[in-house]
């Protein structure tokens, strides 16, 4: 048998998806669509999977132990925008740092009961103002969700709490449609926060409330809530309403036509919002570095009278159960989509076969150098229809018997390092470059070389120890694996991948404010240039037609 003709079916097979307990069944469904097997525990290797799903947030130890052909669901420490009172804080924070011109899209928080007096303040202010109209607040438990434990007010005496909750002025000039209130479930993937990657869906979800907005009635959840959890009790939930139809949701796609029948034009609006959403993600960067994940966030936002976006909340583990055929259009499409979006290739079903059964680290790539280093063709994405082609045996003995020899070598010099050399502090070792004697420009350089050349070995090496030897690099370590989110053409973000779009970075500027770090005033500034050059022609054009909107 010749070698090309070698049966690589052993080697080759599905991709596989690990569940947690609780994970919506659209999750599997969508999956096993796609030809992916489920894990099986009692039958297979630990690290035999490609993707892990789970509600609730994986440990560190999850992350730093990731293999290449793996994904996670969950970026650590994406609860900082998610908890209301955490988002609170940050974009009070972004605010006082770059001004409320840019973070006026959320209403000013008080976080009971640390604020109560500065809410006492606000409160006597607003009811002392001479011909302004009535306040309302809303208050919110910081960790609940679903509309759960919301109250709505206009008298102080009403407030009542026995957690910690947020309480903030509440928009009582919403856009009405047939005098219903509605708000928008944007879907947004970050596939990194290092370098920030940020795509939004184009289809979501429009949610109504039910019965019509009134203020006289502010007890009325079905007039003022538009959460499907609450409004598919509702006597209303079901009967057809003018305007609006059976049920409380419309999809973008209807929404966008709407308004454009209406004479809006819709665009200024979407460029808002997307400035909202990255200007909220700006405000948690940067999280703790992790490799192959990402993080789903449901971004509600209402919108004003006025056609202003207001974000509501950010939703960690946004929901994915199917309530009425809208569902099930928007989120099995969804997670189709989001499968592609995480460019699995080939090889990845290979997983601990790539290293023949020997537990290994992950091999690691510069970052800065991903661009340049990747000079050889990458597989192509897997899609579903692709998961039955093998590779040859030409490719894969070559690369199996490479992967067993570095880790061989790397093995090797990790022990003998570790004998020949006593743990040296971050003190000892700059003592040493202080006193080390300066040497020829030329000299210099090719020592610096031999230094790079040898990082690869040192990064791999670090992180099969069970401890970090300083070096006075350590602070500004960076996870190394290749991102899985880059094009193969070009080492950039993805454009487009099904109906998730690209918004960040949106021009060269921004991506190059994201090398080696964050760079938020740049960033900043580059959205100030966006927000610049709108059309105010626009702008008013839509304030005239939303008069016409609020009376259909």
């Amino acid at each position: 048998m010749m070698a090309d003709d070698y049966d690589t079916r052993g080697l080759l097979r599905p991709l596989v998806f690990r569940l947690h307990e609780n994970v919506p069944a659209i999750v599997r469904e969508v999956l096993l669509e796609r030809g992916w097997t489920e894990f099986d525990k009692k039958e297979q290797d630990d690290t035999d999977w490609n993707l892990y799903w789970r509600n609730s947030p994986f440990r560190m130890t999850d992350h730093h132990s990731i293999k290449p052909w793996q994904r996670l669901n969950h970026y650590p420490e994406a609860v900082r925008i998610t908890r209301k009172d955490y988002l609170a804080r940050h974009l009070k924070r972004m605010k006082g740092a770059y001004g409320s011109g840019l973070y006026e899209f959320s209403p000013v928080a008080f976080i009971m009961p640390n604020d109560y007096v500065k809410f006492i303040a606000e409160y006597s202010k607003e009811s002392q103002s001479v011909g302004r109209r009535p306040s309302y607040w809303i208050c919110k438990p910081v960790d609940l969700s679903c509309g759960r434990g919301i109250l709505i007010f206009q008298d102080i005496k009403d407030l009542v709490y026995d957690c910690t909750v947020i309480v903030q002025k509440y928009i009582s000039n919403p856009l009405l449609i047939s005098g219903y209130k509605l708000d928008l479930r944007l879907y947004v993937c970050v596939t990194s926060f290092c370098p920030l990657t940020i795509y939004t869906y184009e289809e979501g979800l429009v949610r109504f409330a039910t019965e019509k907005f009134d203020l006289g009635s502010l007890d009325n959840v079905y007039a003022h809530l538009t959460n499907t959890s609450i409004n598919k009790y509702g006597a209303s939930y079901k009967k057809y309403k003018e305007g609006i139809g059976c049920g409380c949701k419309w999809t973008f796609s209807k929404f966008r036509s709407y308004l454009r029948i209406s004479g809006v034009d819709d665009m200024v609006l979407w460029q808002k919002i997307n400035n909202i959403v990255i200007l909220t993600l700006l405000a948690v960067t940067p999280l703790p570095v992790a490799s192959n994940c990402f993080e789903l966030f449901g971004f509600d936002i209402l919108i004003d009278d006025k056609f202003k976006p207001w974000l509501l909340e950010v939703n960690y583990n946004p929901a994915l159960c199917l309530d009425c055929s809208i569902d099930d259009t928007v989120k099995r499409k969804l997670l189709h989509d989001i499968v592609e979006l995480l460019n699995y290739k080939q090889t990845d079903t290979f997983r601990q076969n790539q290293v023949a059964g020997i537990k290994a680290g992950r091999r690691r790539v510069p970052w800065s150098m991903a661009g340049e280093s990747a000079t050889e063709e990458t597989p192509g994405v897997l899609t579903c229809q692709k998961v039955a082609k093998c590779t040859s045996a030409s490719f894969v003995q070559p690369a199996l018997q490479a992967a067993r020899g570095s880790i061989r070598k790397v093995a090797a010099l990790t022990k003998k390092t570790a004998r020949a050399h006593p743990r040296k502090t971050l003190t000892s070792q700059l003592r040493e470059r202080m006193n080390m004697p300066k040497i020829p420009s030329q000299a210099k350089a090719e020592a610096k070389n031999k230094q790079f050349q040898g990082a690869r070995y040192s990064s791999h090496k670090s992180a099969q120890l069970s401890h970090w030897l300083p070096t006075p690099d350590f602070c500004n370590y960076k996870s190394t694996t290749r991102p899985y989110f880059l094009s193969d053409k070009d080492q950039r973000p993805i454009p487009r991948v099904g109906d998730f779009v690209l918004i960040f970075p949106f021009n060269e500027a921004a991506l190059q404010a994201c090398r080696g770090g964050t760079d938020t005033k740049s960033i900043i500034k580059e959205i100030n240039k966006l927000v610049s050059k709108r059309l105010p022609s626009k702008q008013q054009n839509t304030k005239k037609r939303v008069g016409y909107l609020t009376s259909v």
